[in-house]
């Protein structure tokens, strides 16, 4: 399993201008074959911190995602409202139990 964990710093005024390309982000990417989970969160602290978790079935079914039409319209939607930053971290991981 690949899990991203990606963080977007943005005003708040910006991530609410991105909604509509974030939605659509989230539908489209879900519905794409080995997605385990692809969410969008902001910080409750922080309104002007949005985090993104994704859970993919393996790094060639994640390469393919980058290549999809709803990346490309959510890149240029981000260009559009670009960010103050961007970082993402990429795992290669294996799901276990939780401790009792």
């Amino acid at each position: 399993m690949i899990v991203v964990n990606a963080k977007i710093e943005a005003s708040p005024e910006t991530i609410t201008a991105m909604k509509p390309a974030i939605l659509a982000m989230e539908k489209a990417s879900r519905a794409e074959a080995g997605c385990e989970d692809y969410t969008f969160s902001v910080e409750l602290g922080n309104p002007g911190v949005m985090r993104i978790t994704e859970r993919w079935a393996s790094m060639d079914i994640l390469v393919k995602h980058f290549a999809t039409p709803h990346m490309a319209q959510f890149r240029a939607a981000m260009a559009a409202h670009p960010p103050r930053g961007v970082t993402a971290h990429f795992y290669e991981a294996k799901e276990v139990q939780m401790p009792s």
